[in-house]
């Protein structure tokens, strides 16, 4: 078993236990929101057909990531320490499996990161088509400017964070806002007519199994939009109270998610019959081109680039945690857990910003996004299993929040983490297979560095 760590949280030039649950949950929101949900309602109704089973899949898809946010809140209550879910897996399985957890992480969070960033850069030269042929240096300059804010401090990320969720939320209500009181008959007559004749007939799927089959790839989309639900455990130690904070900041982020996508679903069934939205590879600009013409694809640009601007910012500032937590814990070299004044981690922020650039310099990294789904969904898995083996072995172990109706609960989101990767390994086994040998490089990875890492001073 690891020693408990918890004593080295508050030691000098460390981390500054100064944020709280406004953060928490901008947090939550910010980490998840994304310009997924912007493309996701389209593929979950050509899937299902039908709008109350697409109304069910979203809800189903918020209750799963809502009792993962309990599990983990459990987890991150009793453990408040940073680096997300590596964490969790060395206290159950020692420094070997910490070390490939975390570095599965880091990856997943620098992929995430170049992703978003080229796609700001597409977003912008749509907005101004003169820099159509420099995305890539619009995206690595939006990279540079969060990776300063970041540096200025944790308080000035925490700033940032909470303006750009706030930016993000009331944009995202006031398109629904827009599409209840300007939607209706009009509106879905006008976009039954414009799908095109050669379109395939919407129908629900005939029988269980078919329903089935469509409800777990339509799951495997929502699930997808609804990851960074987890953001705020990767501040576990920053937070002033975190045995309180902590799980307020995970189950409220993830409530305030569910109530917008089932807002923003609702609405787009306001203006948009379901056949329109199932054809549709954007159908949020659909239904902002029926109520305001050509200025509605500005806006929606506008809001994919709000939606865009608060991940890059929530996934920069974490995923330099997840370094640093493994730095400190002599799984990586030491000289990577250095904290400036405003209490970000420097070396560990500028590592993560230069392997994001490279991604982005890389140019096609589809393979990478393709795997990401896979190594989140199997983090979820990690942690849930954690809390199992913690519940098992740990008994005593104070634990400030305890996940309700566990373990039934908790075996909700293990049954549904171990379909999810079932399915995929059937379904997309090339980025299986890449997501499979990418843990398996931590191995020799991990060896590697041990090597180099002087050994903790007894």
């Amino acid at each position: 078993m690891v020693p408990d760590q918890a004593s080295t949280a508050q030691a000098p030039g460390r981390l500054l236990s100064v944020l709280g649950v406004s953060f928490g949950i901008a947090g939550a929101v910010g980490g998840t929101i994304g310009a997924g949900i912007l493309r996701t309602p389209g593929l979950v109704a050509a899937q299902l057909g039908s709008g109350p089973w697409v109304m069910a899949a979203w809800l189903a898809g918020g209750l799963y990531a809502l009792l993962g946010a309990n599990a983990v809140a459990e987890l991150g209550a009793s453990l408040p320490l940073a680096g997300g879910w590596y964490v969790y897996a060395r206290r159950c399985f020692g420094d070997a499996a910490g070390f490939t957890v975390g570095w599965m992480d880091w990856i997943g969070h620098c992929t995430g990161i170049a992703w978003v960033a080229v796609t700001i850069g597409e977003y912008a030269a749509f907005l101004l088509p003169g820099l159509a042929p420099h995305g890539k240096l619009v995206g690595l300059a939006v990279l540079l400017l969060f990776t300063l804010i970041q540096l200025l401090g944790v308080e000035a990320g925490s700033g940032s964070q909470k303006l750009l969720s706030l930016a993000k939320a009331v944009a995202f209500l006031a398109v629904v806002a827009a599409c209840f009181l300007l939607g209706g008959p009009a509106t879905r007559a006008t976009a039954a007519a414009a799908i095109p004749t050669t379109a395939a007939v919407l129908a629900t799927p005939v029988g269980w199994t078919g329903l089935a089959v469509a409800l777990v790839f339509s799951l495997q989309a929502i699930v997808t939009t609804y990851d960074g639900w987890h953001s705020p455990i990767y501040f576990s130690e920053e937070f002033s109270e975190p045995q309180e904070d902590l799980p307020r900041s995970l189950i409220g982020g993830v409530l305030a998610v569910i109530g917008l996508y089932t807002l923003f679903n609702l609405a787009l069934l306001r203006v948009l019959p379901l056949p329109a939205i199932a054809v549709s590879s954007l159908p949020v600009a659909d239904a902002a081109a029926l109520l305001f013409g050509a200025f509605g694809g500005q806006a929606i640009t506008v809001l994919a680039l709000l939606s865009l601007a608060g991940l890059i910012n929530a996934s920069i500032m974490g995923a330099p945690r997840i370094l640093y937590g493994l730095s400190r814990d002599r799984l990586f070299s030491p000289l990577v857990d250095r904290v400036n004044r405003g209490g970000t981690p420097t070396v560990a922020l500028v590592l993560t910003s230069l392997a994001s650039a490279l991604l982005v310099l890389g140019g096609d990294f589809t393979i990478l996004l393709g795997l990401a789904a896979f190594l989140y969904v199997s983090l979820y898995l990690v942690g849930i299993v954690c809390l199992f083996v913690l519940r098992a072995r740990e008994p005593e172990r104070p634990r400030p929040y305890r996940a309700w109706g566990h373990p039934w609960s908790t075996a909700i989101v293990l049954i549904g983490s171990v379909a999810f990767l079932v399915g995929a390994l059937r379904n997309d086994t090339a980025n299986s297979g890449w997501a499979l040998l990418l843990i398996g490089v931590a191995v020799p990875v991990f060896q590697a560095t041990r090597a180099l890492t002087p050994a903790e001073a007894p």
